[in-house]
């Protein structure tokens, strides 16, 4: 096979879109049996070679990438001040929104992604809250940074690294920060700063509201005896929207961006819902009646398929019946309806005060969170629904507004995407690709990159149309699936000898050597022990900085 048809081949397996979200998506054919590519296994190893070398997404650091500039609607230059950056975030919150073509509402996203480029398949890299959030800002892999748990601070390995909003403020931007953007313990560290990194920021606010104090009894919880930031936990509360954390949360954020509209600023507001507890007004929970509320679709079967590993540290549904499953996904819609009524506020008040040409605004979440699906609830999985995130990106005068990525693009990405398209010189220790190609061709044809995922004792690696996944390295079992076949990922290829070849390429893409030791493997029922038995004190610094200890209760939420 001829180098450019190497090539070709090795695209394939990455340019296969699939019809999930819009009608614009091609379905594309493979030749061959069960749809896969005739590749030799000198194809194979040349491709993953090829591909590794032209995106580099193995942990080293990118280098300068010239991506096109996104089109806008005047060919006449813009005068003004420099792109401002508003940067949303999520807390928990999966692909389940309105322009996922999801069954909920979400009007302010929905208006939002009519303005901007929604990026259909957008992945966490670590589908947890510090390790996701800690990589993203800094624009590194977990493995770069260090941070596999809660505890571990990223500055331990990366003492002297500009995280985004740090890099924004070396180059004269104002830098705020209102609510979650580092980690922070839900509830526990609310309207605190937790445990943030102050050189990031210029100002930082931290809004508490009612529900910080919701555990009065008042709780309606579905998972008794497990600590209360990890327990499925509802409340339909009283009052209104600017009560509750989230709501001073954008008020708090309106008041930033009012203070500082004549300055380049990088403004980051992170909102705590709907991350447990689900505690938002009542007429959130009204839009959803109980008997209305759809199940996961799961059999025996399906969920016999299920490996160990993959969901050690989640008992199959925490015994729930499906009336309280139902609550629990009730809550979790209701809690995203209230976030985008909170994000609804802050972008009229943007266009309020004359910013929507002058700001770049990202809105975007920390990782997925699964409701039943596979039997699984939450996060810490590298299932789609745990590992995907809505991404959505706005920036003013683009010609594709409304328009949908099929591409597989990655959190880490968002970093250099913004410098970029702020003007700034790239930072050279990001890890990322920068999204700017997209923005000005969502469907571009020479995209080529997969996106890789990873939890303790677990990584994956998806591109368009695979997702294949190692837990152990292969010791405690392996995933792929077909996603044309099989969005709901409930047939595991992965030993059938005619996939082989998708195996071995994929499995090229995944980085060497070991991973952080996963809660599983220390067993299941001590897993299980861990998440029935209160947290206790946070460990002791000295204890959670020394290199490869991993306290198994560690990997529960505080």
């Amino acid at each position: 096979m001829t180098p450019h048809r190497n090539a070709q081949a090795a695209a394939r397996l990455f340019k296969t879109p699939i019809q999930r979200w819009t009608s614009k998506i091609r379905l594309f054919a493979c030749s061959g049996a069960v749809g896969m590519m005739a590749l030799s296994a000198a194809d194979v190893g040349n491709a993953a070679t090829l591909t590794a070398a032209a995106r580099g997404w193995h942990g080293t650091a990118g280098s300068a990438v010239d991506a096109p500039t996104v089109h806008t609607t005047s060919d006449q230059p813009q005068q003004h001040k420099r792109q401002n950056v508003l940067l949303i975030i999520s807390d928990d919150l999966a692909a389940r929104i309105g322009p996922y073509q999801a069954d909920v509402r979400t009007p302010n996203l929905d208006r939002l992604a009519s303005q901007g480029v929604t990026f259909d398949r957008a992945y966490s890299q670590f589908p947890w809250c510090a390790p996701s959030r800690a990589s993203f800002l800094t624009g590194t892999r977990p493995d770069t940074t260090g941070v596999y748990n809660l505890w571990t601070p990223f500055r331990r390995k990366l003492p002297d690294i500009a995280t985004l909003p740090q890099y924004f403020r070396q180059n004269g931007y104002f830098s705020g920060r209102v609510g979650k953007v580092f980690h922070q313990g839900v509830p526990g560290d609310i309207g605190t700063s937790g445990p943030d990194d102050p050189q990031s920021w210029d100002m930082v606010v931290n809004p508490s509201g009612r529900d910080r104090d919701a555990e009065n009894g008042r709780l309606n919880d579905l998972t008794p005896g497990i600590p209360y930031g990890s327990a499925l936990t509802y409340l339909a509360d009283d009052g209104e929207d600017e009560e509750q954390t989230d709501g001073k949360v954008a008020s708090e954020a309106i008041r930033m961006i009012e203070q500082h509209k004549d300055d380049p600023f990088f403004i980051a507001v992170g909102f705590y819902r709907p991350h447990v507890p689900e505690v938002v007004p009542k007429k959130y929970f009204d839009l959803y009646p109980l008997d209305r509320i759809k199940l996961a679709y799961e059999t025996p079967e399906t969920l016999a398929q299920v490996l160990p590993a993959s969901k050690a540290w989640t008992p199959d549904n925490f015994g729930m019946t499906e009336t309280e499953q139902r609550e629990i996904i009730r809550a979790y819609l209701a809690a995203t309806s209230f976030v985008d009524a909170q994000v609804g506020r802050v972008l009229d008040a943007v266009d309020r005060m004359g910013l929507a040409d002058d700001t770049i605004v990202v809105f975007m979440s920390d990782h997925g969170f699964l409701l039943g699906e596979h039997g699984q609830w939450m996060k810490n999985i590298l299932f789609e629904e745990s590992a995907q995130v809505p991404l959505i990106i706005r920036v003013p005068g683009t010609k594709n507004a409304g328009e949908h990525s099929p591409r597989t693009v990655e959190l880490l990405d968002i970093y250099p995407t913004l410098t970029q398209m702020a003007g700034l010189p790239h930072y050279n220790r990001n890890q990322g690709t920068s999204l700017a190609e997209l923005l000005a061709d969502p469907d571009s044809p020479s995209w080529a990159k997969p996106a890789l995922s990873q939890v303790n004792g677990g990584r994956s690696v998806r591109t368009e149309r695979w997702r294949y996944t190692e837990w152990e390295q292969g010791k405690d079992g392996r995933e792929l699936y077909d996603h044309a076949a099989d969005p709901l990922e409930h047939r595991n290829l992965a030993d059938d000898p005619r996939y082989a070849q998708v195996v071995s390429l994929l499995r090229a893409m995944l980085p060497p050597g070991p991973v952080e030791k996963r809660m599983g493997s220390i067993g299941y029922d001590a897993a299980r022990d861990c998440l029935l038995k209160p947290l206790g004190p946070r460990p002791d610094k000295a204890d959670i900085d020394k290199p490869g200890v991993q306290r198994p209760c560690d990997m529960i939420d505080p």
